[in-house]
């Protein structure tokens, strides 16, 4: 089913791809290839093991004639037919297309929904749930932008924040995060301990490549104010917070946090930048999202990819379906809100390769 001497074979065209000088100039073209040839030594690496069983499979046969060695060859056999199947099925899910953005750095916008004030600390549970999990995973985090509001007078809520993961794996984990995230919870201005339902909404974003987005003079217009932050804090007395706009789409992005004008500018330029990439991606594939807004939703109540109900510890991801409708469900809210988002992530990611396996066979 697998032909070893034909990823043995691309994996030394990558090789000789690598050893050309020529190519370490080509930073873009660099690191796909290297992108590429570790994905094709994984590959050898699955399907010289399954060679391997197979051969170990095959010299089974004489054990299993001998009654004194039938007992542990049954074992070992049983072992192998399990193993077999799960190297050729890793090997297929990496045999499907890769995504485009793989390996790439993302902005993560998180904004409050409906729910007013709950909300707003919703949106920053999120992000210190993601933030906390980059921590792990090592991933570099530097914010771009954010819109605090204060609730009470000492928790700290955002009306939208938004920031930058660095990681060679952070587009992968993170990709399926995107969508309508649902809150279920006794809010801390609620005074008869009422459940409330409130929302906020959560984008991935690849940033683009050099070559895939190019923003002419004319088409950028840019403006400067006095930066503030709430309640007449953080006021600087220079005009560094930088607001741009994309003439041609109507796309404005604002960034005040540094105190550099050059700073806010250089950030502002990334986000816009990633926002008209995705724009793009939405406008090509539209069965996808027919733009930005179907990626995020509406931010209302109703529209939801997933529920955290704190009262019953209760994380559910309402696209994850198993064949009896059952949808996937973990009762340690608790850790998972804390950044421990392994067994969920894993679990949606899971899912959807499961998905994109099944289409591509024609299952």
């Amino acid at each position: 089913m697998f032909r070893l001497d034909e990823f043995e074979a691309r994996l030394g065209e990558l090789d000789r791809q690598l050893m050309d000088p020529a190519l370490a100039g080509q930073r873009d073209k660099f690191k796909h290839t290297s992108r590429e040839h570790a994905e094709v030594t994984r590959m050898v690496d699955i399907a010289r093991e399954v060679a391997k069983l197979e051969v170990e499979r095959a010299d089974l046969k004489e054990m299993l004639a001998d009654p004194d060695m039938r007992e542990e060859a049954e074992v070992e056999k049983a072992r192998i037919d399990v193993r077999i199947p799960e190297l050729e099925t890793s090997l297929r899910l990496m045999m499907l297309p890769q995504d485009p953005y793989e390996g790439r750095p993302l902005l993560l916008e998180i904004r409050a929904g409906t729910g007013g004030d709950e909300a707003a600390l919703f949106a920053a549970d999120l992000f210190r749930m993601y933030s906390r999990y980059a921590d792990q995973m090592r991933w570099r985090l530097e914010i771009m932008s954010m819109h605090e509001v204060y609730v009470g007078g000492t928790a700290t809520g955002f009306k939208e924040v938004i920031a930058s993961l660095t990681g060679e794996t952070a587009y992968r984990f993170l990709k399926y995060e995107a969508g309508v995230h649902r809150v279920q919870r006794v809010p801390l201005t609620e005074t008869q301990g009422r459940i409330h339902t409130s929302a906020a909404t959560v984008a991935i974003l690849p940033e683009p490549e050099e070559v895939e987005i190019k923003i002419g003079e004319k088409d950028l217009r840019i403006d400067v104010f006095r930066a503030g932050g709430p309640g007449g804090q953080s006021v600087n007395t220079t005009d560094s917070a930088v607001r741009l706009t994309h003439i041609p789409t109507g796309l404005v992005v604002i960034c005040q946090d540094e105190k550099s004008q050059t700073k806010n500018k250089s950030k502002a330029l990334k986000v816009l930048m990633a926002r008209l990439l995705e724009k793009e991606r939405s406008e090509r594939d539209a069965a996808e999202a027919a733009d930005r807004r179907a990626q995020v939703g509406t931010g209302d109540r109703s529209e939801r990819i997933r529920t955290y109900n704190f009262p019953q510890n209760r994380v559910t991801d309402h696209r994850v379906t198993g064949k009896d409708g059952s949808t996937f469900t973990l009762y340690k809210l608790d850790k998972v809100i804390a950044g421990d988002l392994d067994e969920l992530l894993g679990g949606v990611g899971g899912y959807f390769q499961a998905e994109a396996l099944r289409l591509a066979e024609g299952r």
